[in-house]
């Protein structure tokens, strides 16, 4: 999962080596927070929050097979 997620923000941004990427799990529940350079926060989280949005789906829709609740965190 780890990997999709920094494949798909990575496209998105322009300074790249800024991306990171974390996953924190606990018994029920995972959290994956993503981190970007400021100046692309803008394109990773889109107009009215569109690409994060689908982010998200993308990130549910793979951790619905573990069945684990899943959030995604954009910032620091």
């Amino acid at each position: 999962m780890k990997e999709l997620v920094e494949y798909i923000v990575r496209s998105l941004v322009e300074d790249k080596d800024a991306v990171k990427v974390i996953i924190e799990e606990n018994d029920d529940e995972t959290v994956v927070r993503v981190s970007v350079a400021d100046e692309d926060m803008g394109r990773v989280i889109g107009k009215n929050g569109k690409v994060a949005s689908s982010i998200r789906t993308i990130v549910k829709s793979l951790a619905g097979k573990e069945r684990r609740k899943t959030f995604v965190k954009f910032g620091e």
